[in-house]
């Protein structure tokens, strides 16, 4: 990959990161603000389950954020871009599609086939 593909990769990268940070700010003002004091049950529980599906959400993306942290380190080093089973590069397309892609797709599918085996175990 030459480093015109390399800095778009690491600007996408960072882009994303910053919305996912964003989004958790915006969560965090809107969690603080919202009351749980409602009268009726029903209002009430409902809005516990927004909570929690909101809270599920974010951690979700908190994790996303370590994984962009993690490919970020990998441009750093040189080692973005290549599959950490076969060393092979990874696709353009599938790094487009999937940034944080440390496999490439034939050896995500031999893992993901490795898991179902095991899983019926």
């Amino acid at each position: 990959m030459n480093p015109v593909m390399i800095e778009y990769f690491r600007q996408k990268l960072l882009h994303w990161k910053q919305e996912l940070q964003r989004e958790s700010s915006e969560t965090i003002q809107h969690l603080q603000a919202e009351s749980l004091h409602e009268a009726d049950l029903a209002d009430r529980a409902t809005l516990e389950t927004d909570r929690s599906l909101e809270l599920r959400t974010r951690d979700r993306e908190r994790k996303l954020i370590s994984k962009i942290d993690a490919a970020l380190r990998r441009i750093e080093d040189g080692s973005y871009g290549f599959c950490e089973e076969t060393l092979e590069p990874i696709s353009l397309q599938r790094l487009e599609a999937r940034p944080i892609a440390t496999l490439s797709i034939e050896a995500q599918e031999r893992h993901e086939r490795l898991e179902r085996t095991h899983r019926d175990d």
